[in-house]
This record gives C-alpha cells, structure tokens and sequence, in this order.
C-alpha cells in the first residue's frame, strides 16, 4: 500500500515546500506598505534582500525532507516520472501554477547535481499554456476620464489608501491633469472617452510607490500612465506623470532592483503589463515583480524557442577579452553567456570563488539601474553545430573545466546570462561629439548613482559599461566591485624632490585598498575631446573629497535618492515656477 503511495507523498512534500514559500513570499511583500507608511527605507531595503533569499532557503529545506523520504530511492528515474505526475495533478489548478512548475524543477535539479535539463523529468515546457488563470474579478481599476479631468484623477487617487497624509493633494491632482492634457492635445486623434485602467496592486521600490496603469485611448490602443508616489516627511506627494513608454521601461528595467508588489496571479500582471511594456520580453517581466526564478524558466524557454527559429552560430562576443570571463553571444539574441574563466591573466589575482561572491552580492544589492541583472545557469546545453569553432577553441582552451564537449552537443557547466549591450569604449569610437557628451554624462552619472549605494566598481574602464537601448550606462563586470566604505580614498602626496617626481614607481606608501581618483583622468577615456567633455561633466569624480564626502554619507546612514525617470519629469522641475 506504500508503494503506491510512495510517488504521491513525495510529490507533496515538494508542494508543501512551494506552499510555504510563496505565503513567505507573500508576507515579506505585503510588508512593503508598512515599510513606506513609516518611512522605513532600511526595512524596506532589507526586505528585499529577504524576499530573494527566500527561494534559495526553502528549495535547501525542501531538498533535505525530500532526500530524508526517498532515502536510497533518490536516485530512481522511474519513481521520478511518477513524482512529476503526481505533482502537476496536485498544482495543475493552482492559480500559480507556472511558478510552482518552476519550484519542481528547481527541487529536482538540486536533488540530481549535475545534470543538465531533462524534458522527462522536468518542466522545460509549460503545461498546456505558458499562461496561468484569470482573475475573477479585473486586478485593475477602471475610471472614466470626463472634463474637468481632476474628478476622474481624484476617483481615481481615492482608492488607494496609503493610510499618511498628502502634503497637498488637489495640488498634485492639478499638475497630473495638465501633464495629462498636454499628451491628449499631441496626439493625432483625440479619443472620444478616454479612460484610466490601473492595477490595484501597489509596486514599492526603494523611497517610492507606483501606480502603474494604461491610459486607454481605444480597445488595444494604450498608453502608460504611471505615478510615482513619495513619502516625504510632511506627506505624500506624486512626483510625476509617465506617459511616455521609454520612461515606464527604464523604471522597469533589467539594471534595477526586482519591485515589492502583491500579486495573486502573475500571468495577469504580466499579460497588463506587455501592453505598456511592449519591448520586455516575459521573462523581465517576471524578474521585475519580484519572481525571478520563473523569470529565469521563461528566460530559458525563450531561448529554445530562439534558437528553433534561428540559424547563425554562436561567436565570440566583439570588444576587448576579458581577463576573467570569456564572453560569447549569439549574433541575432538579445543576451550574452559569460563563462568564468580556468586562470586569470595579470594583474587579476581574484578566485573563481570571489567572482561568484561579486555576482551574489549585485544580485542581493540595490543596483540602482546602473548594474546589470544576471542568470547564473549551471549545466546549460548548446548544439554544437551552432558554434563557431573560433569560440569552441577559446572556450576549451580558457574554461576548459567548464566545457564537456560531445558529438552533437556542448555542455557549459557554469555561466552567466546578461542583457546585451554595446560596450561602452565600442560605443564612443564612433559616437559624434553630442553622442558621446550624452553618453559620458551618463557614464559619470552611473558611477555617481553606484557610489550613492555604496558600490564601488572598481575597474572603471570604459569596456566595463555598456549602452542599452535607451542610451544608458551599465556596468557590467563585476570581480572588482566592492563596497565604497571599504576603500582609502587618497590625493598623491606631492613630490618633495626632483627624484621623487621623475620616479617611475610611487615614492609614498600604498596599502591594500587606497584609491587615488587623480589617477583616472590617466586611463579612463582615450578620446581627448571626450575626455575633455567628461572633465566638464563630473570632474569632481577625480578629487577625493567627492568620494569620501560619500563615504561619510552612507556611513551616517543617508539612504540617497536615485530616481529612476528624468529630473526634467519631476513636478519638483516642470512646475518650479
């Protein structure tokens, strides 16, 4: 009779896992209100960082119960096929099914070290659809939007109660209306009845909620509409009106931290969401509310599905070789594959182990839209046929611990899956002045926003960041990167005699971790009419009283404010007058 219960038992202690998680998952989120109504920017902080340890902890937890069940049965392939039947009878009517597929597939791969994804024993694909169930009820609020516009808006902010005062409310009403007819009046046909479909869940994010929504103008003809809310310390205010959908998807991005937002079902969200996101694929999507491991099996999905429909081989990434990574990408897919090196070439003396350390830490760090979101991926499998044999050489010759080479196949037993940029040196060779004063500016701009979250990139070269879509600046190498606070920053002492100035090596002492910023203007931009551009920009980023102004900030406990819009977008800015 135990037998026959066997694969059941089994598979419901792998539910019963998933179960705790996401109620976990779902406290640590629905705390965020609490957070923002006291203005805890700590505790906000902190639980973020819970939340994305949390699905690390519970599969752990998991693994062991389920090891100590099966005991010497862990192993049997059969008893496994009977498990995963047993497991989607339980979830298939779950309203969060896809993520408890996700979870399935985490257990059995943490139970079954190194192996790669097996289609009989997993989920690679979804089960019947890549969605889950609808709500029954909209997740969105519906308000008409009649003349004068500021009834509509006042509805509209009546209900969400984030139980603290305004600062000045009808104020706040009055600027997003005018920010809201402004657009009306731009575009080519005037809606007869436009309207306002707003999620009722609130996105928090660091010092702000957002009201994210769509200004619906026909059936399938939508704008963004987003509103983000501050908890000053005389009360809430809106701080702009984001109608435009390059300013949504940078708040959105895959260089920001994942958003605290309560979610029933997430395939509705993220369904909303792709109207007004319409660049994101599913899988930043679900990264961006939080569900970074299903954002991951979409990701994986994705890039089957890529690679179905595609023909060109994998390459050697274009730019200057890294000394810690060998980077490789496929010339028409929007991602790059980072494979951590067997030896690192002078002057790097970090381990493999501090480099997988760096990763963990941007990943558990706020990353201030200025660092890239990275998948760590074990064991992922490429045909082989569709690698070029300059890259297959370089992979074998550079990792070739990493790199099972077989008939048909190549098998990567640890990388990195990043965004797709142009690398920043790339980028400026080319740029004409005004492209690369804009792109410098924020070049300087994202060590700033770093360094205000107490990052410190390090190796600053130019081939370290890259460009996205929008034009921003994104680091991206990370065996150098460390906390601000942990770092002497210092101006050279000046030479006491003629020896001491001609000397080709330093004359003063220099400990472990002393930063000369001086230094920089030496080696970071070769272009000396960009060099030039970026002096007039962010020279201060060459003095040592900006650095340690900072480092005497963040160890006050200042939790500096970046904004992930325009300053321009800002009511602070637009109604100054």
């Amino acid at each position: 009779m135990f037998e026959q219960l066997f694969p059941y038992e089994a598979a419901y202690i792998v539910l019963s896992g998933y179960q705790r998680f996401h109620h976990a998952f779902k406290r640590i989120t629905y705390r965020a209100k609490v957070h923002f109504k006291a203005r805890d920017w700590p505790g906000m902080q902190a639980a973020a960082r819970e939340r994305l340890q949390l699905y690390r902890d519970g599969v752990a937890e998991t693994v062991d119960a389920l090891t100590g069940f099966m005991g010497e049965h862990l192993a049997d392939a059969g008893l496994w096929r009977q498990i995963r039947l047993e497991y989607l009878r339980e979830v298939y009517n779950l309203p969060t099914r896809n993520l408890a597929e996700t979870w399935y597939n985490s257990i059995f791969r943490h139970s079954h070290k190194g192996l790669s994804v097996d289609e009989q024993q997993m989920f690679v694909h979804a089960t019947g659809t890549y969605r889950e169930f609808r709500s029954l009820y909209p997740i969105f609020h519906s308000q008409k939007l009649n003349t004068p516009l500021e009834d509509g808006l006042r509805t509209l902010l009546d209900r969400y109660d984030f139980f603290c005062p305004w600062q000045d409310r009808e104020r706040d009403i009055r600027r997003i209306a005018h920010t809201l007819q402004e657009k009306l009046q731009t575009l080519l046909r005037r809606p007869a009845s436009p309207r306002l479909e707003m999620l009722r869940s609130v996105f928090f994010r660091n010092k702000a909620a957002y009201l994210v929504g769509r200004l619906v103008l026909a059936e399938g003809d939508y704008l963004p509409f987003v509103l983000p809310v501050l908890n000053e310390e005389d009360g809430l205010i809106v701080d702009a009106c984001l109608l435009e959908f390059d300013d949504v998807s940078t708040i959105f991005s895959f260089n920001r931290s994942y958003f605290l937002v309560d979610v029933d079902i997430p395939g509705d969200m993220v369904d909303f969401l792709q109207t007004i996101l319409p660049t994101k694929k599913m899988s930043e999507l679900y990264n961006s509310i939080g569900l970074e491991k299903h954002g991951k099996t979409a990701l994986y999905r994705e890039f089957l599905r890529h690679l179905h429909q595609s023909k060109d081989q994998f390459v050697v990434a274009p730019g200057i070789r890294g000394m810690v990574m060998s980077v490789f990408t496929l010339p028409s897919y929007g991602m790059v594959f980072k494979v951590i090196k067997d030896r690192f070439e002078p002057p790097k003396t970090v381990t493999e182990d501090e480099v997988r350390r760096k990763y963990q830490l941007v990943f558990l760090h706020d990353r201030v839209g200025r660092m890239a979101d990275s998948h760590e991926f074990e064991h992922l499998v490429f045909p082989k046929d569709r690698m070029d044999p300059a890259l297959l050489d370089e992979l074998v010759r550079e990792a070739g611990s990493k790199v099972i080479v077989r008939e048909r196949e190549v098998e990567v037993r640890h990388l990195y899956v990043e965004k797709k940029m142009i690398p920043l040196n790339i980028y400026l060779k080319s740029a004409g002045l005004e492209e690369a004063r804009a792109v410098v500016d924020e070049y300087g701009k994202a060590i700033k926003q770093m360094a205000a979250v107490n990052i410190f990139p390090g190796d600053m070269l130019l081939k370290n960041f890259g460009v996205t879509r929008l034009h921003r600046v994104v680091f991206y190498d990370y065996d150098e990167i460390g906390f601000l606070t942990d770092y002497h920053f210092r101006r050279k002492p000046r030479p006491r005699t003629e020896e001491e100035e001609l000397s080709a090596e330093p004359w003063y002492a220099v400990r472990p971790g002393d930063i000369f910023p001086e230094e920089f203007a030496t080696f970071l931009i070769g272009r000396e009419d960009v060099r030039a551009l970026f002096h007039e920009l962010h020279g201060d980023l060459f003095d040592a009283d900006f650095w340690q102004d900072m480092q005497e900030r963040i160890r006050q406990g200042e939790l500096m404010s970046v904004y992930p819009y325009r300053e321009e977008m800002r009511f602070r800015n637009r109604f100054a007058t």
